[in-house]
């Protein structure tokens, strides 16, 4: 998919809020609109588009906020995660998934997650990432098998490989059942 103005190729995007979110509280107001004219009881007119006016007005500004602060959107230059870029040249690798049979969390749970916020956004799942530099981020998305399939692709399949089991290790571990 392309983006329109820029020509910019976008490999996955999440808007992070819906604009037809807005309309979910003037609707309920116009059916509960209805019903009074049905019914034949008192309509509440200046309640009903007061009430209409003041969801909608309440639900733009989280809708806005959700567009800045929790969308996602990756090129084939850049992963743009809320207000945070980071260019794909400063990724060395889309680390494992999380097993889910283990107890012990994987090292990039702890790591910083990408963009402003303190933490991934709710209904969100982290995804790890190991910077060039060594260091570990935490990306995340909705969907975030696709948004993992989608940066391991733009970086040319550089996923990294989960641990393997060395002589050393399994040499120890026949020692120890001994």
């Amino acid at each position: 998919m392309t983006a329109s103005g820029d020509d910019v190729t976008i490999l996955f995007a999440e808007p992070g809020a819906r604009w037809r979110s807005v309309a979910y509280g003037p609707l309920l107001c116009l059916v509960v609109l209805n019903l009074e004219l049905v019914t034949a009881a008192q309509v509440h007119w200046f309640a009903l588009v007061f009430c209409a006016a003041l969801i909608a007005g309440f639900v733009v500004l989280q809708v806005i906020a959700g567009q800045r602060h929790v969308s996602v959107e990756l090129t084939p230059a850049t992963l743009r995660e809320g207000t945070e870029t980071l260019p794909l040249a400063a990724i060395d690798a889309v680390l494992p998934e999380r097993d889910e049979g283990s107890w012990d969390d994987e090292d990039w749970e702890s790591a910083r997650s990408l963009g402003e916020l303190s933490g991934i956004p709710r209904r969100r799942t982290g995804i790890g990432l190991r910077l060039v530099g060594g260091d570990t981020v935490q990306a995340w998305a909705k969907d975030h098998r696709r948004l993992r399939a989608a940066l391991t692709e733009a970086l040319g399949g550089t996923d990294a490989d989960p641990p393997t089991r060395t002589e050393e290790t399994e040499d120890s571990e026949k020692g120890a059942d001994r």
